[in-house]
């Protein structure tokens, strides 16, 4: 079971690993092309909201309460079955979510006078800041419909991890990176507001993502013609999961929207900064905390449904020891080298160096929660492949109030750092009442030899972090070296780094064999 766990594991981390490389080039191009400004500003909220409801319709919600379905399905009923489940299921989501994007087609400027609501009244007031949320309104006609391209590929995607095909889904992110940098390098520079070619490139790349699934899924012999079914006996199973996992599993989503919610009344900027440093994050959470997860969920939902409690704590336990493993530097790493990181990538153009400076300290903020952003993707299986969605909502709601008071303390005197700091304390906070949960129902308890284990990586994390410290130049030193020079010795320091944290650990005693499956 862990070798298997470990090499589809690697292969997602593998296929994640281009797709985030490409993912961070995007914004490269993008910071190129309008830095962090006020065009930045809008077309980061018109391609957050779709997002937002893409955990909520598609790779969130909709996978953690139909995997575990499907995993059952499959293990007890025949084929044919499977493909009946199948066709309700995209025929039912199918029209929900037609009628969603629709809507908000339509209904655009709502959406942009909800989200950007400091740049609706700006608007109303007559103000200068007001043609954000006329731009904003224009944008999200244009990168609405990418949900619905989206739920379909999630849905594809599910089907196909639960069938062990983890590659396939994991490649897939690819194409949608490839069509905004297509579209910011050669149709932006065409029209007369460029910031409109990026949306178009959101639209392309929704649209490319569901097509590319198509044919694995004739392999398979899961492409069948959608129905609607409601009251499927599967359906019914599965939107029972789904309405209070569509809470549960998008409370850092709807942090950030409240983030950017308050963020449009301040400075223009703030939403990019919290954009550039919330990619940064997302790059490791994506290679390792969600790849994981990925994996996990299909094999909890197997032990579940073989009534196997103890494979069942033992993978959760592999699941938090591999997490941790590679969140602890990468965690320090992200907070020691958050200004030179964001040179090398992105301050050229229409990004300075005052929007690095700005941006590295909300990265700092989000990075001190990136360890329990990694343990809520991880734990938040634990529940959901045994079909228990009320209790993680119950720990969502009291974490998503807390978000929220955190940012009206946070945000009054540290701004959009604040609301940074927030998202963190309010993760943190979910991941021990996640964790808490499964030790109180006897579910899951942290083995004794994987705490010892924890200790001697958050030591050799130390180690690594007062390395890099104790070497890294100051920012003159950064801005003295020509690009070439900055990427050389960036990476250096980062592999520098992994050295330290490697050797750390090896002279601590861990070794290879102990990070198996307990």
């Amino acid at each position: 079971m862990s070798k298997k766990l470990i090499r589809s594991g690697m292969i997602v981390s593998a296929m994640t690993l281009i797709s985030r490389v490409l993912g961070l080039l995007r914004d490269v191009v993008v910071a190129n092309l309008m830095g962090a400004g006020a065009a930045a500003d809008v077309f980061f909220l018109a391609n957050k909201i779709p997002n937002f409801l893409r955990r909520l319709f598609a790779e969130g919600a909709f996978a953690q309460a139909f995997v575990p379905v499907l995993t059952e399905y499959q293990q007890k009923q025949d084929h044919t079955e499977v493909q009946q489940l199948i066709a309700r299921v995209s025929g039912t989501l199918g029209l929900i979510v037609t009628g969603v994007t629709l809507l908000g087609v339509i209904g655009s400027p709502v959406l942009a006078a909800l989200f950007g609501t400091g740049w609706f009244v700006a608007y109303l007031g007559g103000e200068p800041e007001g043609e954000k949320f006329l731009l904003a309104a224009l944008m999200l006609k244009i990168t609405f419909p990418y949900l619905w391209f989206i739920t379909f590929t999630a849905l594809a995607g599910a089907i196909l991890n639960t069938l062990g095909r983890f590659a396939v889904a994991a490649f897939t992110p690819v194409f949608l990176n490839i069509a905004i940098i297509a579209c910011a390098l050669w149709l932006s520079p065409q029209l007369a507001q460029p910031e409109l070619g990026l949306a178009w490139g959101v639209f392309l790349g929704g649209m490319i993502q569901f097509l590319f699934q198509i044919p694995f899924l004739l392999q398979t012999h899961t492409l069948v013609r959608p129905r609607w079914g409601w009251h499927h006996p599967g359906v019914t199973k599965i939107r029972t999961l789904m309405i209070p996992a569509m809470f549960g599993v998008s409370v850092s989503q709807i942090n950030l929207l409240f983030d950017t919610f308050i963020a449009s009344f301040l400075m223009t900027g703030s939403i990019s900064w919290l954009y550039y440093s919330d990619r940064l994050l997302e790059f490791p959470l994506g290679l390792f905390g969600i790849a994981i997860a990925t994996v996990i969920l299909p094999a909890l939902s197997r032990r579940h449904a073989n009534d196997d409690p103890t494979q069942f704590a033992s993978t959760l336990d592999w699941g938090v020891r591999s997490v941790l493993l590679v969140g602890i530097p990468a965690m320090l790493g992200l907070m020691v080298l958050a200004q030179p990181m964001l040179m090398v990538l992105f301050m050229r153009g229409a990004f300075s160096l005052a929007d690095t400076q700005m941006a590295a300290m909300s990265l700092l903020a989000y990075a001190s929660g990136l360890l329990s952003f990694m343990l809520v993707k991880v734990l938040a299986p634990g529940y959901f492949a045994r079909q228990d969605t009320k209790t993680p909502v119950r720990y969502g709601i009291i974490a998503m109030v807390a978000n929220m008071g955190f940012n009206v303390v946070l945000a009054i005197p540290f701004g959009y750092v604040g609301l940074a700091l927030a998202t963190s304390a309010s993760a943190t906070l979910n991941a021990f009442l996640l964790y808490r949960g499964l030790r109180t129902q006897q579910v899951f308890r942290l083995a004794p030899s994987s705490r010892v284990m924890i200790i001697k990586m958050a030591l050799a994390g130390v180690a690594m972090a007062a390395s890099l410290l104790w070497l890294c130049p100051d920012e003159a030193q950064w801005l003295a070296w020509s690009l070439p020079q900055q990427v050389v010795n960036l990476f250096g320091f980062i592999g520098l780094g992994a050295l330290v944290y490697l050797l750390t650990l090896l002279a601590l005693g861990i070794r290879p064999g102990q990070l198996k499956s307990a």
